[in-house]
């Protein structure tokens, strides 16, 4: 009995399965409840509190007994977010570049920083109509 090799014939060779591609997750558009909370809490914050105490404030509360309480959040991802939040209450789109890099930096897109600000910008808005 004869044996014909038709591998490289493409006329009867079999197709090729096709790779497998793993489908990418689409970016988030929103925030988690913790991540809200989050921003819910920094309409609260004042623009100092993104501030560094400075030396004299740090002398004056050791000699003094003053402490005060450090508002950063201790997730990086989640301080990014309370400081975007922060000034994005206090000044809307005007925000330091350097802190939206940030921002980006830590995790965050375009989608989720949109929509913080709409709902920002909405609770803003309802509040001006109650007052």
């Amino acid at each position: 009995m004869a044996y014909v090799d038709f591998s490289g014939d493409t006329l009867f060779a079999t197709p090729a399965a096709a790779p497998v591609v793993e489908a990418a997750e689409p970016a988030p558009t929103g925030l988690t409840a913790l991540e809200w909370s989050v921003v819910a809490l920094a309409q609260r914050d004042r623009m100092a509190s993104l501030r560094e105490p400075s030396a004299l404030s740090i002398a004056l509360g050791r000699v003094f007994g003053t402490r005060r309480r450090d508002p950063n959040l201790a997730d990086p991802k989640l301080e990014a977010l309370r400081r975007m939040a922060v000034l994005s209450w206090h000044r809307g789109y005007a925000v330091p570049v350097h802190e939206l890099a940030a921002f980006f930096a830590a995790g965050f897109n375009t989608d989720q920083y949109e929509t913080m600000l709409a709902s920002i910008g909405a609770a803003q808005a309802s509040r001006k109509a109650r007052a």
